[in-house]
Order: C-alpha cells, then sequence, then structure tokens
C-alpha cells in the first residue's frame, strides 16, 4: 500500500481525557480520507501507523489503523 500526503498537510493526534482526538487541515484530512480509501482496500490485518517520526506533529500521540475482518 501507498501511503501519499498531499502538500501543505499538518495532522496531530492528541490523547485528551481518555479520547483520541485528530486535528488537521484540509490536506491533512484529504490525505488521511485517501489513504483510509487505500486500507480498505487492502487484506484483513492490514494497517497504517503514524507517529511524529513519519507523519504527524511533534508532541502527537501515536495512532494505529487496522483493518479487521468482517463478521
Amino acid at each position: 500500500m501507498v501511503i501519499k500526503w498531499i502538500d501543505g498537510f499538518d495532522v496531530e493526534v492528541k490523547i485528551i481525557d481518555g479520547t483520541a482526538v485528530v486535528s488537521a487541515n484540509s490536506a491533512g484530512l484529504l490525505s488521511l480520507a485517501n489513504q483510509l480509501t487505500a486500507l480498505a482496500e487492502e487484506p484483513p490485518g492490514s494497517h497504517i501507523h503514524y507517529d511524529e517520526h513519519n507523519s504527524l506533529e511533534d508532541g502527537s500521540a501515536e495512532l494505529i489503523v487496522e483493518k479487521k475482518e468482517c463478521r
């Protein structure tokens, strides 16, 4: 799976009172939407790992989005 980002993306993940909050600008939201669409086409168990070292803003919490099997 190819992970593509739209130029100028800005995505941040914070944990606030036990809730994951994803904040992003328009380019970030469109990038995430495209990546989730790509993930939907992958087999169960496939995942995308986001953290401050590969895509998120400094200080962001780690986020893993995984495709699960249908029931």
